[in-house]
């Protein structure tokens, strides 16, 4: 039996673990009402947007368009939005997972883009390609860097340098429920409408393929930002809730020693007075 000296020492580290793991839960709890408020506002948008490109595009009729189409090269590029930070549980380990085990991807034709300094590092020592590292990203999501980042990959993918885009991010769906997802960006994935459904077919003023070259840009635009801000909600409720099994724990570890610190000093104790009478017995 340890100590009860070791006892004592180990209780008062656990509970000062417990009041760091308390206060980062309140911190993530109010991060969180942040980002949640965010995601709600701007999900509707999104979802629209999504519904509405892939409605547009399933009536255009026959349109070769290189946005429609699979590009030459091999090549994949993944955004993977992750967080900077660590303690959320398996938040960062759930997004690295739709890359590293993804069945129908090869890793030497996998480069990564990678938002999030924890999910770059986890694909780097694993082998993957990082071709670009936006760290400051995620702490402040602005539409802005969602633009300059698909003007990036479209110019690369004009050069043929990938021949397809994914999107690997947590969907967050409530406080509790967080869904890691991969979605393709390019080309467009949609179904084209049946003739016999009746409705008409698509026609774009300017031409089609001007027009499809203002529309998916500011779609796939849409699509990173609202990753990104659903991804700070979240990160900051698997957190949250992650410190609070930290902090539920460590009660129960505290509640544990507690038991055997006092077993331990009423063993002392009965040692001690079989000791003080043993003693009085030889004196006497």
């Amino acid at each position: 039996m340890a100590s009860m000296r070791d006892i004592k020492r180990r209780r008062g580290s656990i509970q000062s673990t417990q009041q760091i793991t308390k206060a980062m839960k309140l911190v993530s709890t109010v991060k969180l009402q942040r980002a949640r408020a965010g995601a709600e506002r701007s999900k509707a948008y999104f979802d629209s947007m999504y519904s509405t490109v892939n409605s547009i595009l399933s009536r255009v009729g026959h349109v070769e368009h290189r946005y429609l189409m699979p590009g030459k090269s091999p090549k994949k590029a993944v955004i993977v939005i992750s967080s900077n930070r660590g303690l959320a549980g398996g938040y960062n380990s759930n997004v690295v997972k739709l890359v590293t085990r993804n069945e129908e991807w090869n890793k030497e034709d996998i480069v990564v883009y990678a938002i999030g300094s924890k999910g770059r590092d986890t694909l780097a020592r694993s082998g993957y390609e990082i071709k670009e590292t936006l760290t400051e990203v995620i702490e402040a999501p602005a539409y802005e860097d969602a633009m300059l980042l698909t003007r990036r990959l479209l110019e690369s993918f004009e050069q043929d340098e990938i021949g397809e885009i994914y999107l690997a991010y947590t969907s967050f769906k409530n406080t509790v429920s967080h869904v890691p997802t991969l979605l393709k960006l390019l080309p467009v994935d949609f179904e084209p409408e049946e003739e016999s459904t009746g409705q008409a077919m698509m026609n774009f003023e300017p031409e089609d393929e001007e027009a499809l070259d203002m529309i998916i840009p500011k779609y796939i635009t849409s699509l990173i930002y609202g990753a990104m801000v659903e991804a700070v909600a979240s990160e900051n409720g698997a957190r949250m809730q992650a410190m609070d099994n930290a902090t539920s724990n460590a009660e129960e570890m505290i509640s544990d020693l507690a038991l055997k610190y006092n077993r331990a000093r009423q063993s002392s104790i009965t040692q001690e007075l079989t000791e003080i009478i043993a003693g009085a017995e030889a004196l006497g």
